[in-house]
């Protein structure tokens, strides 16, 4: 188990990596260039609302396939006719929110309809159907390949496939041959292809058999419903909690392009959150198995071992970032975004404080106290809006970016707070404040390293010197035994080649 968490952790990380290449090449080099800020905050919002669209159709299906999926498994691979209790789950889930979504068009279309940007919302407002549907419909497969462990193409598909295809539109549209709504069209088409593409790999997988729900199955959806509603909710909360700035800055500003602006700084600190996304990709269906065997001692092993490792390389990701600051903002090429700046240090601090919880969040929810997720969340989400609203007024984009990072410190303290309380897990010890240690030397080294002409060749040295002496002195201080043991073996074959 522990290879393969290794193995799967190694691809997912290279996946998430080459994905989030291809995002900031796209989000912050192409777009800034060949799109307005008006259509980038546009973009921004539809995924946003989308996610968020999606969590409450799937009404917490994705939770309820890793949790229960276990204990229906069988031989024959007709596991119960789970397969099509989650068809069929979803479908009715999706079929319902919709219904509303259409209703309340009317009321959401009214208060945009003369501000700035808004243009696009009116006349884009049915794609959010189509691309929430896709979403909803791929999460539930990939939810149910997560729990054979076949996880390396649905990444694949989400951050790089996707994004390739964003690509090749943006580039379309500089050359002149599309305008924006084919643009959004082959976005479409995209996630089409992601579905047919999953869902022929996961048949062809013969783990999965379509077969008639089972009484069993049928008795025990109620027990499903109650775990998918506090779940949803709670998806739900913690999906909003992440796109509450956008919908509140699009809301209290009713300014698109400042959406655009805040939207594509969020996108560039997502890249420290990327060994998160890896390691939490094969670790979650493993934490479910452990609740499952009622294995703590496993449970608390890879509570540590996320969090130190999580910790560690976002910090030297977002010291990277902060010191190469001129690169940056060359990159985005905007002049909007040269007085932002500090708009990302803040929500890059947000990602780092909840990376260093390790997957705090994740093993609460599948254990028997799951619903308190749903309250802490449901909390925090309060928390978030209330931050929100008073302070996108009074210090604008800023305002946002803190209300964020306030919520992530919060949300994952109480998380912290609750797993010590009743099942004495917690990851924290001197090896975190090693880490603090040496990202502050590291960051003060970068800083105040003198500037080249070049700013080119002074990015290269700058991360250069600051990544050697960071990887340095996360080695002899023996920070990580899985990261020193990576590094010994690339010294070793660095030695056998000379």
């Amino acid at each position: 188990m522990a290879n393969l968490l290794k193995k799967q952790g190694f691809y997912n990380s290279i996946i998430l990596y080459a994905g989030t290449a291809l995002g900031f090449l796209n989000l912050g080099i192409l777009f800034q260039r060949f799109l307005s800020t008006e259509e980038i905050g546009f973009f921004s919002l539809m995924i946003a609302l989308s996610l968020l669209y999606t969590q409450m159709a799937s009404l917490g299906i994705t939770n309820i396939i890793p949790k229960y999926f276990p204990y229906y498994r069988t031989d024959n691979k007709r596991h119960g006719g789970f397969v099509t209790f989650v068809l069929i789950w979803c479908l009715i889930g999706f079929a319902i929110l919709t219904i509303f979504f259409l209703l309340f068009k009317n009321s959401i279309i009214a208060h945009y309809r003369h501000e700035k940007g808004a243009s696009l919302l009116v006349k884009y407002y049915y794609y959010l159907v189509p691309v929430s549907f896709l979403t909803t419909i791929y999460g539930a497969l990939e939810s149910m390949g997560s729990t054979m462990f076949k996880n390396i193409l649905p990444s694949f598909l989400r951050e790089v496939f996707l994004r390739v295809f964003t690509l090749i539109s943006v580039l379309l549209i500089a050359i002149t041959l599309i305008d924006y709504h084919d643009f959004l069209m082959i976005y479409i088409v995209a996630n089409v292809m992601m579905v047919l593409i999953l869902a022929y790999y996961i048949y062809h997988g013969k783990d999965f058999k379509l077969a008639p729900v089972s009484k069993q199955l049928f008795r025990d959806k109620n027990k499903f419903i109650k775990y998918g509603v506090f779940t949803v909710l709670s998806s739900s909360s913690f999906v909003l909690i992440q796109n509450l700035d956008i919908i509140m800055l699009t809301t209290i500003t009713k300014n698109l392009a400042l959406v655009g602006i805040y939207a594509t700084f969020f996108s560039i600190a997502v890249v420290i959150s990327l060994p998160a996304k890896a390691l939490s990709r094969t670790s979650l269906q493993i934490i479910s198995q452990s609740w499952a065997d009622n294995d703590l001692a496993k449970i608390s092993k890879i509570y540590y071992k996320t969090s130190v490792v999580q910790m560690l390389i976002g910090c030297l990701l977002f010291i990277g970032l902060v010191i190469n600051r001129p690169f940056v903002m060359w990159v985005l090429h905007k002049r909007e975004y040269a007085n932002y700046f500090n708009v990302f240090i803040v929500v890059g601090l947000a990602f780092l404080a909840d990376m260093t919880g390790g997957i705090n969040g994740y093993i609460l929810n599948v254990s028997k106290y799951y619903k308190w997720t749903t309250y802490l969340i449901g909390a925090s989400v309060i928390f978030c809006g209330v931050m929100n609203w008073m302070l996108i007024p009074q210090i604008g984009i800023m305002g946002a970016a803190m209300a964020y990072f306030l919520t992530m410190v919060v949300l994952n303290f109480m998380y912290w707070l609750f797993l010590k309380i009743k099942f004495d897990l917690q990851p924290f010890n001197k090896t975190h404040f090693l880490i603090l240690l040496i990202s502050i030397v590291t960051f003060c080294a970068g800083w105040f390293m003198p500037a080249l002409s070049n700013f080119w060749l002074d990015m290269v040295v700058r991360s250069g010197v600051v990544g050697l002496l960071y990887i340095t002195m996360a080695y002899f201080l023996n920070i990580s035994e899985d990261i020193n043991l990576v590094i010994s073996k690339i010294l070793k074959i660095n030695r056998k080649q000379v």
